[in-house]
Order: structure tokens, then C-alpha cells, then sequence
């Protein structure tokens, strides 16, 4: 089994993020994270240029490296819906598809819920949004233990279909008895 591990991203890690997810006009990662989402992706020709507009996040405290086989090949993300009354979810990204379909996603997904549950003392829920044309998503958050909490029918519209949206869910005494 690959080793996975996550890292802080730092410089090394920024241009690694950047020539994998940010240098071509339509990657293959980009068709199944929000692919409905029109325009919020961006290619850039220079680091320099992804490090200005995109280092802030990457480099912040809300997203990790993930590391297998000794090589970066995606982040997990986290996010507040509503800090106040802590409503967080999480997120992944795994870049390139030769990393697909190994559980790399599902592994690192687990240890970002661990660190997370363990760093932030009184969160209770953790949250995962997907699409219904994202199976490996799906199937990831459900070898997690996380269970549906939300399908929204037909509001993802891309290539000429209706996908539903789901909300997938763990409390923190879920967890303690689904790890991987």
C-alpha cells in the first residue's frame, strides 16, 4: 500500500501545485471538481503569475499537499460554510488521472478529517459536497462512514444534463469508530 502523507504546501510545493493543476487551457481534474462551476478556473502561463493571484490560498492554512510515493499529487481543502456556528467542509483534488482510482483520495480524505477533529477541539460535523456525476467522490465519502445528509436534485447542469448535488456528513463520535 502507498504511503500518504499531508504537508503544509510551501514554494516547492506551490510550483509542483501549479505545473500538475494550472498549466493547461482544460485539465482533466477541472471536469470533475464543479465542472458546472463556468469560469473558476484559470490557466497560467508563469508561476509568478499563479503565485500573485493564487499563493495566498494555497499557501494558507486551509488547504495540505497530499504526498504518495514521495511525489505531490493533489491537496485537501478545507472551508468554513459558517465560522460562527462552525459549519465546515472539506475538500480534494487529486490532479492527474494515472493517481486515480488507487484510494489515494479516500486515505488522504481520512487523515485530513483526523487532523482536523483533533486541531479543532469543538467541531462537531464535517462536511463533503459533491455532484451525482462524481462517483469516485461519492464512493470515497461513503468508505468513510460519512453518510448522505442532502441531495438537491437537478441544480448542477453541465453538458447538457441535470446532476443532482449532495452533501455528505460525519460527527466527530462517527469518526472515532470509521477510521481507515
Amino acid at each position: 500500500m502507498t504511503e500518504i502523507s499531508l504537508v503544509r504546501i510551501d514554494e516547492k510545493n506551490l510550483r509542483k501545485i501549479r505545473e500538475l493543476g494550472f498549466r493547461e487551457d482544460q485539465p482533466e481534474w477541472k471536469k470533475w471538481d464543479g465542472p458546472y462551476f463556468v469560469g473558476d478556473y484559470q490557466k497560467y502561463e508563469s508561476f509568478d503569475d499563479f503565485k500573485a493571484k493564487e499563493g495566498e490560498f494555497f499557501l494558507s492554512d486551509r488547504l495540505r499537499a497530499i504526498i504518495a510515493k514521495e511525489k505531490l499529487v493533489g491537496v485537501v481543502t478545507k472551508y468554513w460554510e459558517d465560522e460562527r456556528t462552525r459549519w465546515l467542509d472539506i475538500g480534494i483534488t487529486i490532479y492527474r488521472k494515472e493517481n486515480w482510482n488507487q484510494n489515494i483520495g479516500t486515505r488522504a480524505l481520512s487523515l485530513w478529517i483526523d487532523e482536523i477533529f483533533k486541531t479543532t477541539e469543538k467541531l462537531a460535523h464535517i462536511g463533503l459536497v459533491t455532484w451525482s456525476g462524481n462517483q469516485r467522490m461519492i464512493k470515497a465519502a461513503q468508505k468513510l462512514g460519512m453518510k448522505m445528509e442532502a441531495r438537491i436534485r437537478k441544480v448542477r447542469y453541465y453538458q447538457n444534463t441535470y446532476y443532482d448535488s449532495l452533501t455528505f456528513g460525519i460527527l466527530r463520535e462517527e469518526w472515532k469508530n470509521e477510521r481507515i
